[in-house]
């Protein structure tokens, strides 16, 4: 696609006022998720994940993966209809996510989402769209959890009026931008092998980008064969992260950061190492068949895990 500086007018785009929107779900939609990214996946019976999947011993209520928060703002987020957005779907990858927590999410319910435009870039052949989605109970002001998401448009850029590139942002960036591990070995290291259906039992949770399931959607995006979503290969590896350092507790979690570095394809391999620092988790997700860094973060923790 070539540039047009018809493409995107951000003045429209920044001062967008989207519709606020009802998210309802229940215990079902939360099983279905956890299924999604890995739960349970090569054991039935693993006593650190059944509660996302089944009342283990009589619990009242499954219990909900931090990550889930994601689902929330899929609903919430539509950019075809923003005034001034013009793209093609095709060439939209996922950039960046970040997930703030604020209280552990409920089982079932409805949820209000809140969504604004925090960022626009125009970086020359691609745009960089930063949206940010406040969720709240549906009959409460008392947020529940926070997602930004960075989304890379390529195609889109070349729109700026003036010689210097547009560039605007609403928000105080959090402090885990750098996504920078150390050079230590991990203090913990959890291999695990994704399904071939993989990304075909992760749509069923609200991504229904043609992306992620039809070979020729793919091929025109540049890749062999359809992806995992991004925020898939996120849930792999947080509930790593909680497997290893959290003793399987996943409302230690209090806030995530990712950057998708590159695809990865169902049925490959996910190395997650983890380096702890505080109450700082570093973390890099490798693919282990073509020895490449996919994605990178941190997750910080609201307390100790009993088990450090």
């Amino acid at each position: 696609m070539e540039n047009n500086t018809s493409l995107i007018n951000p003045e429209l785009v920044v001062n967008h006022i989207s519709p606020q929107r009802l998210f309802t779900y229940d215990e079902r939609d939360v099983t279905l998720y956890a299924l999604g990214i890995g739960a349970c996946g090569t054991n039935a019976l693993d006593d650190k994940e059944l509660k996302y999947v089944y009342h283990e011993n009589g619990q009242k209520f499954i219990k909900v993966l931090p990550t889930f928060a994601a689902i929330y703002s899929l609903g919430s987020i539509n950019i075809s209809e923003i005034p001034g957005m013009s793209f093609d779907p095709r060439l939209l990858l996922h950039g960046q996510q970040f997930i703030e927590i604020y209280r552990p999410l409920p089982t079932h319910g409805s949820i209000r989402n809140k969504t604004s435009v925090v960022g626009l870039h125009d970086k020359g052949k691609a745009a960089i769209l930063e949206l940010e989605v406040l969720s709240y109970g549906e009959s409460s002001d008392e947020p529940i959890c926070m997602n930004r998401l960075t989304l890379y448009l390529r195609g889109a850029g070349g729109f700026s009026k003036s010689p210097h590139p547009y560039s605007y942002t609403n928000y105080q960036a959090n402090r885990n931008v750098a996504f920078k591990h150390p050079k230590s070995q991990p203090f913990a290291v959890y291999e695990e092998c994704t399904q071939p259906s993989q990304a075909l039992i992760y749509r069923l949770s609200g991504d229904y980008n043609p992306l992620h399931s039809d070979p020729t959607f793919a091929g025109v995006a540049g890749f062999s064969r359809p992806i995992l979503h991004g925020l898939c290969t996120l849930g792999f590896a947080v509930r790593a992260i909680i497997r290893c350092i959290c003793g399987g507790d996943p409302d230690i979690v209090k806030s995530i950061s990712g950057r998708l570095l590159l695809h990865v394809y169902p049925g490959e391999t996910l190395i997650t190492e983890m380096w702890l620092e505080g109450l700082s988790v570093m973390y890099q997700v490798k693919v282990k068949e073509r020895n490449k860094t996919v994605l990178s973060g941190v997750v910080d923790l609201n307390r100790p895990a009993s088990t450090l």
